[in-house]
């Protein structure tokens, strides 16, 4: 005989007097029509984000793409993904919510790219506690955005919504991409790296998404609040001025990996010029960084004297206003500079390599 959970049964339950009521998913907190009319809603904005390559449209249970259509002959993939941090508390302080998905897609589009390669697709996780007010609308059309900037398709994620794991109006993120790159583009080229070659610095636009846990602290120490003026930023409040969106290089600097000019790509996150320059030398050699030769900006200055931080510990929680920093010959370091200049960037020549 089949256990009992596999019998069929004999015909339907028949409730008494005294059962208790039947439940749903939505009592549990749970709404899948909220989840179904988010999706109507993001929709156009995924669809708008198509670029070569992209195969059929959303719903599946996976995304198709094709590197042939996309103009690869040899490639090699390249995956990320990372999240936004301690930055989201800002926007739940704030209200402000449709620039966090432009971090978290930059956050991994800018690794694949210093690997070389070109961002191509990317997915999110995106969840909270219960779809409300138009919140998760807006962090996805940041989310679109920053594809839109970078030149990747948004061609999935997913919406998770769990009762009882996030406070009201809180929310969590995770984000996917995957890049490709010829095989004889990748970088860093380690073995055409030496003695003397050329670091240029391309600037951020602030933070990024790295060091908010030590912002926070020092915003709360000095008793600010984030709707109100912020005091290295005259057009913007706090708040406004703290939550600029991380930049997006792909379309600045892909036109330089592919002329082979650049040998090395530093995407400077979490851990600074200090930990993260290193990453793209062989073992041989070292990055000398001449601090001196460019001015960080406003907010950095105001962080390390308000927090009365150590420059040493700046540099290795801040990117202190580079965003990128390129490895070229000495030969092309005119050639890089030019480019960027005519591209509307303000590039510093910031160190060079040197032995070990």
């Amino acid at each position: 005989m089949l256990p009992r959970r596999f019998r069929k049964a004999a015909g339907p339950i028949q409730m008494n007097a005294t059962s208790k009521p039947p439940l749903s998913y939505r009592d549990a907190g749970v709404d899948i029509e909220a989840g179904e009319r988010l999706v109507d809603a993001i929709s156009p904005m995924a669809r708008a984000t198509a670029r070569a390559g992209v195969m059929g449209g959303l719903g599946g249970f996976g995304a198709l793409f094709d590197l042939k259509a996309a103009g690869y002959t040899d490639p090699v993939l390249v995956s990320g993904t990372d999240g936004v941090g301690t930055k989201l508390m800002l926007a739940f302080e704030t209200g402000i919510h449709n620039t966090v998905g432009i971090d978290l897609v930059a956050m991994c589009a800018n690794d694949v790219l210093a690997q070389g390669a070109e961002p191509l697709f990317f997915l999110d996780y995106f969840a909270t506690g219960k779809l409300e007010g138009g919140i998760a609308e807006a962090v996805i059309a940041g989310i679109a955005e920053g594809c839109r900037l970078s030149g990747c398709a948004l061609v999935g994620g997913e919406t998770a919504e769990m009762p009882g794991m996030y406070p009201p109006g809180h929310y969590d993120l995770a984000g996917f991409v995957v890049g490709a790159v010829d095989r004889g583009k990748v970088l860093p080229r380690m073995g055409d790296m030496a003695k003397g070659d050329v670091l240029i610095a391309i600037a951020s636009s602030g933070p990024h998404a790295n060091g908010y846990s030590l912002v926070r602290r020092i915003v709360a120490r000095e008793g600010l609040f984030y709707g109100g003026p912020s005091p290295f930023s005259d057009a913007q409040t706090l708040g406004e001025a703290l939550l600029t969106p991380t930049r997006l290089y792909s379309r600045l600097v892909l036109p330089l990996i592919r002329s082979g000019r650049v040998k090395g790509l530093a995407h400077i996150t979490g851990g600074g010029l200090t930990e993260n320059t290193p990453r793209m030398c062989p073992g041989s050699l070292t990055p000398k960084i001449d601090r001196a030769s460019w001015t960080p900006p406003p907010v950095f200055q105001w962080l390390q004297e308000a927090g009365g931080v150590e420059t040493d510990e700046m540099h290795r929680t801040f990117n202190m206003g580079i965003g990128m920093i390129l490895a070229v010959s000495p030969a092309d370091a005119a050639s890089v500079m030019a480019d960027l200049k005519a591209a509307g960037e303000d590039p510093r020549v910031v160190g060079e390599l040197a032995p070990a």
